[in-house]
């Protein structure tokens, strides 16, 4: 026990602290729980693309629009849509697919404001999580591509998990679109100069990412990159 630890341990008494030791042993078999129940779904609904992007996005504006157009794309050509199930861009990728009549997945999490799931996604293909890094690895296994439209941290911290991975080979390497070339054009603007030229990264990281304006760019890229490699589960 560090310093730090001796002291949160002096702040209880013996009982609660006992309490508190046995509250974390039982939450791996929350987590466990989690994982088996994700796994258990998501391996039987075959190929699929995540489509991040933020949950403020209001609906008919520009990129709740482009979001809807791109996952209905993508369900034509055979692709399930995952997304994490809440309002906004997500909503718009749900939407997309059901109205394709493809598979449309939402990963939702227990937030204290209560998100709720949007009303597009497949009776038994919604899953709710209590922790983001079991919901993330979720998105990531069980996806042979992201797009990534405009958001906040969470988006970040997705799109940016999925570069770390592919970019130390802990994964397979599959596309990564950023959509909206006016938004990301500052992130990419730094990535290019300020990351590469303090090596930070090697220049070639940057082919791990495309930059598409529309939704036809956006599932070409998709499609071009599935056939120069055989399409199968990301895992």
């Amino acid at each position: 026990m560090n310093f730090d630890d001796f002291k949160i341990r002096k702040a209880f008494s013996d009982k609660d602290w006992q309490e508190i030791k046995a509250h974390d042993t039982w939450q791996i078999f929350k987590i466990m729980a989690e994982f088996v129940d994700g796994f258990e779904k998501l391996s039987k609904i075959g190929p699929c693309v995540s489509i991040f992007g933020s949950a403020r996005t209001a609906p008919g504006s520009p990129y709740y629009d482009l979001a809807e157009q791109i996952a209905f794309k993508l369900t034509k050509e055979g692709y399930g849509i995952i997304t994490g199930g809440g309002p906004g861009i997500m909503e718009a990728a749900n939407k997309g697919a059901k109205t394709a009549g493809g598979k449309s997945v939402g990963l939702n999490i227990e937030l204290p404001f209560e998100q709720s799931s949007n009303a597009y996604i497949d009776s038994d293909k919604l899953i709710s999580f209590d922790y983001f890094f079991v919901r993330k690895l979720m998105f990531i296994k069980y996806a042979q591509g992201f797009v990534v439209l405009p958001g906040g941290f969470g988006t970040m911290d997705e799109l940016f998990e999925a570069l770390t991975l592919i970019q130390t080979k802990k994964i397979g390497k599959f596309p990564i679109v950023l959509v909206g070339k006016e938004y990301w054009a500052g992130l990419i603007g730094w990535i290019s100069t300020v990351l590469v030229e303090e090596k930070m990264i090697d220049k070639n990281d940057l082919n791990l990412i495309y930059l598409a304006e529309n939704a036809e760019q956006a599932v070409t890229h998709i499609n071009e990159f599935y056939s120069r490699y055989l399409l199968k589960p990301n895992f």
